[in-house]
């Protein structure tokens, strides 16, 4: 059965958060305001700070459009993106966004990502392409993006997209389905890395459009040394799977 235009798919986006209390709320009501209404899912991995009774507040002012999944503690970003992924394939959805709950992703760049989906299976919202750029950082934090997140991994894994790292994406349900992310292990930033790899593999059409990415405002980040180190040593296994041939899927059938 011919797959369902992007434009006529419901559309999710997840949205993992932990001790984000000061940028949630501003971050719902600028996804409240597209059009048409988008479903958020927000994962919360049990954040001290109130978070999570910040997203139930929304979700009981818009149950239709914002199930919360709470969980026991700081379980990690890609299993956090991963039950996200399956709260919102098992409601429906045609089209899933991913982004950040700090506000370094800009929600009124979701629609034009959504449209670029007409033609792509992935579409990586990219600082590193013509018109995207990155503000408030500084200038060692831009050498290791570019550089680590950026030309060192391309080499490795063979992808070819600028921004490889990029949390800011909009997924086809029939590529995330094939490309298993549920199966994965990696849990910090290297689980994008890893997944974006199993969807070139499979013979996605993968684009990218350019985003502005701001510096969180609020709040600390969460990037730590060992999330460093585990999305850099991500790169080598993947480095060993390219001299295989590609799966037809990475899991199994669509459900």
């Amino acid at each position: 059965m011919p797959e369902a235009e992007p434009s006529q798919c419901p559309v999710w986006v997840v949205v993992a958060t932990y001790n984000e209390r000061e940028n949630l709320p501003t971050l719902l009501d600028g996804l409240w305001t597209l059009e048409p209404p988008l479903h958020v899912c927000i994962v919360d991995d049990g954040s001290p700070d109130g978070t999570g009774t910040i997203a139930d507040e929304w979700a009981a002012q818009h149950p239709q459009c914002v199930p919360v999944v709470h969980r026991a503690g700081k379980l990690g970003y890609g299993s956090a993106h991963c039950e996200g992924m399956r709260a919102a394939l098992d409601r429906g959805a045609g089209v899933l966004v991913t982004m950040d709950a700090d506000l370094s992703h800009e929600p009124e760049r979701i629609p034009g990502m959504v449209a670029a989906l007409r033609d792509a299976d992935v579409v990586v919202g990219s600082r590193y392409v013509g018109g995207g750029r990155i503000e408030n950082w500084s200038a060692f934090r831009m050498f290791l993006s570019r550089f680590g997140g950026g030309a060192v991994t391309r080499t490795l894994t063979g992808l070819r997209q600028a921004d490889c790292t990029s949390g800011f994406r909009a997924y086809r349900r029939s590529i995330l389905e094939r490309a298993d992310p549920w199966s994965t292990t990696t849990e910090g930033y290297g689980f994008l890395v890893e997944l974006l790899f199993r969807c070139q593999r499979l013979g996605a059409r993968i684009v990218e459009t350019p985003i502005v990415f701001a510096d969180r405002r609020a709040g600390r980040s969460k990037l730590s040394k060992r999330i460093i180190l585990e999305s850099a040593l991500l790169c080598f296994p993947l480095w060993g799977q390219r001299h295989h041939r590609p799966p037809a899927s990475y899991g199994p059938p669509p459900r």
